[in-house]
């Protein structure tokens, strides 16, 4: 029998945090590979992970909630979706598309709904902007 999650207290997580800690903890990256993979300097990622850290160490020795909560998301690859014949495909940081590789079709959907690398983003409709 457990306790409900209402009743816990709660330590958040940010974004960042998380995946610092998945990076160097989960993945195995050195500090210097993750912040590089994060696309940060790697004294802010060593910040990053000791606040991970102990936050990790809040939740299983006073058994908090976990809670991971927004920040800024960049992602590398935007995925794009044809509309048209449901393809998808990674666009790249310097990649520009204005149709489906596949079939054509001028319908695409920008999957990372604006949070992405800059190259998209009315209405998650891929644009040329």
């Amino acid at each position: 029998m457990g306790i409900a999650a209402r009743l816990l207290n709660k330590t958040s997580f940010s974004l960042d945090e998380y995946e610092a800690f998945r990076l160097a903890d989960h993945v195995g990256l050195s500090h210097a590979e993750a912040a590089d993979e994060m696309g940060i300097s790697r004294p802010t990622f060593s910040r990053l992970i000791e606040q991970a850290r102990k936050k990790v160490a809040q939740l299983i020795i006073n058994g908090h909630l976990l809670s991971i909560e927004g920040g800024n998301i960049h992602f590398r690859k935007n995925i794009i979706k044809c509309m048209g014949c449901g393809h998808m495909f990674d666009m790249g940081i310097q990649s520009t598309f204005t149709e489906c590789p596949e079939c054509r079709s001028t319908n695409l959907l920008n999957l990372a709904g604006g949070f992405g690398h800059g190259k998209c983003c009315t209405n998650n409709k891929l644009s040329n902007n």
